[in-house]
């Protein structure tokens, strides 16, 4: 006889839909060493009739010992395991987006050199970086450009600009990455991290507001700070060491 735990859950396992939690919660609760009697709502009558019946409003449900521990949150926080709240700020998106980044850069160096650490490898990194940002600001360009007038000295004064300000950070990074027009690509840089480095320098260290950056899209929960200061003081330098070396 097995001396495992066991636990019952219930979820949804239709043929138009699975649900993502309930295969998460499946899968923890394995790690865990538990043995799961998985029961299947096939169907969405199935489902409702179980949620009226156990007096709960979603599923997956699962249930360790008789005693009902809810939902993959629920059970991910029964087991000591974190679980982010609404509106948690986080600085992972700009960690997974420089580590990204900085280890394409190392890839690339090493691919043109055959050493990743070189010269190259430092202007690659913070081309790639403005790059990926873009892209974030680029996937929902009406909640980044809500976001930036928070704080933006120019984008208060002319509206556009947030709307600018993605495409202007793209092709300044792709000509910097390319090694060419830095006669464009270093004004440009220049331009838009000079007033973004004053810009959230008075918000954050004149004013004391608190604000949400919008550096990796407007949907993000990065905190507006020292980050977002490093990462325009970071475009600027980028921009006066391509002028020099042009």
């Amino acid at each position: 006889m097995s001396s495992r735990p066991t636990a019952v859950i219930h979820r949804m396992v239709m043929p138009d839909h699975v649900c993502p939690y309930g295969l998460k919660a499946l899968d923890l609760l394995k790690r865990k060493g538990f043995v799961v009697e998985d029961h299947w709502l096939q169907t969405r009558a199935e489902t409702d009739d179980f949620k009226a019946e156990r007096g709960v409003k979603t599923t997956p449900q699962v249930f360790i010992g008789g005693e009902r521990i809810g939902g993959y949150d629920d059970l991910r926080r029964h087991f000591g395991q974190y679980v982010a709240q609404v509106g948690e700020t986080s600085y992972r998106p700009v960690i997974a987006v420089f580590a990204m980044t900085g280890l394409m850069a190392l890839a690339a160096s090493q691919a043109a050199f055959g050493d990743p650490l070189t010269m190259r490898m430092g202007e690659w990194f913070i081309a790639f970086s403005m790059c990926v940002l873009a892209i974030l600001k680029l996937q929902d360009i009406e909640r980044f450009s809500a976001m930036f007038l928070s704080y933006d000295l120019l984008a208060r004064r002319w509206v556009r600009y947030g709307y600018v300000y993605p495409f202007a950070e793209a092709l300044a990074g792709v000509l910097m990455a390319a090694g060419v027009w830095s006669w464009l690509s270093a004004p440009v840089a220049l331009f838009i991290g000079s007033i973004g480095a004053v810009s959230v320098f008075k918000a954050v260290y004149i004013d004391k507001r608190e604000l949400k950056c919008a550096c990796v899209g407007g949907s993000s929960n990065v905190p507006l700070g020292f980050v977002s200061l490093t990462e325009n003081v970071m475009m600027v330098a980028m921009a006066i060491w391509m002028a020099v070396k042009w």
